[in-house]
């Protein structure tokens, strides 16, 4: 399998897809082919655990890795000291015909160690593979979740570093304090006084900078991205469409070839990426249902075929999606352009230099095939996680919420009553505060830090606090670094000095 830059050149292999991270010209790697699942390979899915269904999707892409070195880096990855529930990505049913993909049942809690639990040692074997001699180096901007995932996921793993921006307000409690308290000899950890767009929008331009890869150089470093511009990143986010699918069938929730919609919270669109991905492979996909909070560039993006940034950029109680550049809608955007990476290299040149651009109508209604877009403010939000518990007994974090309450609406507007199954990408307790106003309402969170926050939450829903919040009160501080989102190279090169 090759893979091109989705602006129009650049063949590479997988390993040097993962190893490089973004394309020499600013583009994203992006397969030449989707690789077909027939019914009766999706049908065998259904008996196997996890990792069997990882390996047997990451070899379609991973063809310069062998298929034991496939395996080790599964089992290592998905191994029952990292995950607290054996299934890895359970799905639990909501109602009658809604399910939850429960995807934080990793050692940081949140959907992205589905992918950094694994990219860590895809990395190693690509730079062995390319005989890679320098370091390593992982640079990442994080809207909250994806900035621990990568520092446990690189943690003191030889040949490696990772260093991590986030921005400075803009992150909740638990997310912070789960990046600063991290351990291991190789890590860094820097705030941005800025939003997430700045943060990304700095790493990315540190990968086309010739002067940092010449500085990173000389200190024996090459770059490369554990953000899911990396397609390292992406592919194993692909599985747990495909897994999630094989357990609906497995419990008799659908019968084997039925369509089932996903509804996925999404800032950056990585996550809905792979669902589209998992589609064009074989997956029976109905709609895919792009959930946003109050940034919902993206909605709107869906409904015009317009994409802007000229808006007022919103911080919320979803702060994992508080973005506005979704970095991978422009895998997306090459599949529409026909694979025209040329038209892709002019909208994204539109969107740096006038911050917008459109698709046109033709493409938009191609896209509005695939997919419907809908978004939930923070006081829907917090209606919406108290409307689940009361009603159904489940509790879900601020961004499963915005799903949750998309889906309602995309439900009553359309009247499609499809079987649906919502990404639950965090857990309650990374966000307590606000899911702890969600169930007993605005005031019971008043004067209360995120500890006392969870501790209230646990006893009023009978949910277990996860072991990992309750480590963090007592874990050093150890990264205190913080830059202007003008001084990210200056501020990289300080880390290592």
């Amino acid at each position: 399998m090759s893979f091109f830059s989705s602006r129009g050149g650049s063949c590479v292999t997988a390993s040097q897809a993962i190893l490089r991270g973004i394309a020499p010209d600013g583009g994203l790697y992006v397969p030449a082919m989707f690789p077909a699942v027939s019914p009766a390979k999706l049908a065998k899915l259904s008996g196997m655990p996890y990792t069997q269904r990882a390996t047997e999707i990451l070899k379609l892409y991973l063809e310069d890795f062998s298929i034991p070195e496939i395996e080790n880096a599964v089992n290592a990855a998905y191994s029952a000291d990292r995950f607290d529930d054996e299934r890895i990505a359970p799905l639990k049913k909501i109602d009658g015909s809604t399910w939850s993909l429960e995807l934080f049942h990793g050692p940081t809690l949140a959907f992205k160690d589905m992918a950094l639990q694994l990219l860590p040692h895809l990395t190693t074997l690509s730079a062995r593979k390319n005989g890679e001699q320098r370091e390593v180096s992982i640079l990442v901007a994080t809207s909250g979740d994806t900035g621990k995932a990568a520092l446990e996921g690189f943690r003191d793993v030889p040949g490696t570093s990772c260093t991590v921006f986030y921005p400075m307000d803009g992150v909740s409690s638990v997310q912070k304090l789960q990046m600063v308290t991290t351990g291991g000899s190789n890590t860094h950890v820097i705030a941005v006084n800025g939003n997430f767009d700045d943060a990304q929008t700095g790493v990315k331009e540190l990968f086309t900078s010739d002067e940092f890869i010449s500085a990173m150089n000389d200190g024996g470093r090459v770059l490369s991205s554990a953000n899911s511009i990396n397609f390292g990143r992406l592919v194993p986010q692909v599985v747990y469409y495909f897994s999630a699918y094989a357990d609906l069938v497995a419990e008799g929730g659908i019968v084997a070839g039925e369509p089932v919609n996903f509804v996925v919270p999404t800032g950056n669109f990585g996550d809905i990426l792979a669902a589209y991905y998992a589609r064009e492979m074989g997956l029976p996909v109905g709609k895919l249902i792009c959930a946003s909070n109050r940034n919902n560039v993206l909605t709107d993006f869906f409904e015009t075929g317009i994409y802007s940034t000229h808006r007022t950029f919103f911080k919320t109680s979803s702060p994992s999606m508080d973005i506005l550049i979704s970095s991978n809608l422009e895998r997306l955007l090459f599949e529409a352009a026909d694979r025209n990476g040329d038209l892709v290299g002019v909208w994204m040149k539109q969107l740096k230099e006038c911050g917008s651009y459109s698709v046109g109508d033709q493409r938009r209604d191609w896209l509005r095939g695939i997919f419907d877009a809908g978004f939930a403010d923070d006081r829907e939000t917090l209606q919406e996680i108290g409307e689940r518990f009361r009603q159904d007994h489940y509790l879900m974090d601020t961004h499963t919420a915005v799903a949750s309450k998309v889906l309602r609406d995309y439900r009553a507007r359309t009247a499609d009553t499809s079987p649906a199954v919502i990404v639950s990408t965090a857990s309650p307790y990374k966000f307590a505060a606000d899911v702890l106003a969600g169930v007993a309402g605005t005031r019971a969170a008043e004067a209360l830090d995120a500890f006392a926050c969870s501790e209230k939450l646990e006893e009023l829903t009978g949910v277990p606090m996860p072991a990992q919040v309750k480590a963090l009160r007592d874990l050093p501080v150890r990264h205190t670094a913080s830059c202007e989102k003008t001084d990210m190279a200056a501020a990289v090169l300080n880390a290592f000095a």
